[in-house]
């Protein structure tokens, strides 16, 4: 469990301080020094244009994970709001909300954001708003379990018979206990994000060049693939590494919370 919140802290610091810590603009060419392999002056070798792998790396921290951040941060925000419409607002709240949520499900997360994508045209908005739109169901339904569960307790139901506007049971009564839960569900699409980035970026869709982000620095590299491999290594272990270790905060999240309700 240390060991797991040490490396979310590490890439949560990476992700600010990054860009401070690398030693080289990650944008700069240099046609001389391309594809040098690790070691000496390039800590982790060069790319085909001579920039420095690490500081791209460093550099593509804040927009791999400051772009996850975003996107699970928004979809967060608007499958609370679904979720809470549906539990509040009645039955045919209820059905229109859940039935939208249905609908969006029924669309693989990543194809239909490579849809939206691809109409839109590639870039960093378009990048946000394609994995923030097919990132919102798992909220709303567990914001709607949990407050459909709420609704019958006698606090919520003395505030709904003294007048308290539904924002404010929401505010009040429903938000804290829906807290928990959705910060171990946000966890999962944080990873999720930061793969969808990635895969996004990969395809062309997402960060354009020459801003450095991962799944960008796996694009570039895929045509060196065999003769310099670590180019597409690094930005690949960082992906893989992050994802790990958020998944794993995420486990010992539900974990700890799980001893904490039971008696």
């Amino acid at each position: 469990m240390r060991s797991v919140v040490i490396l979310v802290v590490v890439f949560a610091l990476l992700m600010v301080f990054g860009p401070m810590l690398a030693p080289y603009d990650p944008t700069a060419i240099n046609i001389p020094k391309r594809l040098q392999p690790p070691g000496g002056e390039w800590l982790l070798g060069t790319d085909a244009l001579g920039r420095d792998i690490l500081s791209r790396l460093l550099h593509g921290a804040r927009w791999s994970l400051g772009l996850a951040f975003v996107v699970s941060f928004l979809g967060l925000m608007v499958g609370t709001c679904v979720g809470l419409i549906a539990a509040q607002g009645g039955r045919f709240a209820d059905w229109i909300a859940m039935r939208t949520t249905d609908t969006f499900l029924a669309f693989p997360e990543l194809i239909a954001a490579v849809v939206i994508a691809g109409i839109l045209g590639a870039g960093t908005g378009t990048l946000v708003f394609a994995l923030a739109v097919t990132g919102w169901m798992r909220y709303a339904r567990v914001a709607r379990g949990i407050g459909l569960s709420l609704a019958t307790k006698g606090y919520v139901v003395q505030a709904r018979l003294a007048g308290m506007h539904p924002l404010a049971i929401a505010r009040w009564h429903y938000l804290p206990s829906l807290l928990p839960s959705l910060t171990v569900v946000w966890t999962g699409m944080f990873a999720r994000a930061i793969l969808g980035i990635s895969a996004l970026g990969f395809l062309g869709f997402g960060v354009q060049p020459p801003l450095p982000e991962w799944g960008t620095m796996l694009l570039d590299a895929r045509i060196h693939m065999r003769s310099t491999p670590l180019q597409m290594i690094w930005p690949g272990i960082a992906v893989v590494v992050s994802v790990l270790a958020i998944n794993l905060a995420g486990d010992a999240l539900r974990d700890v919370l799980a001893e904490q309700e039971s008696p």
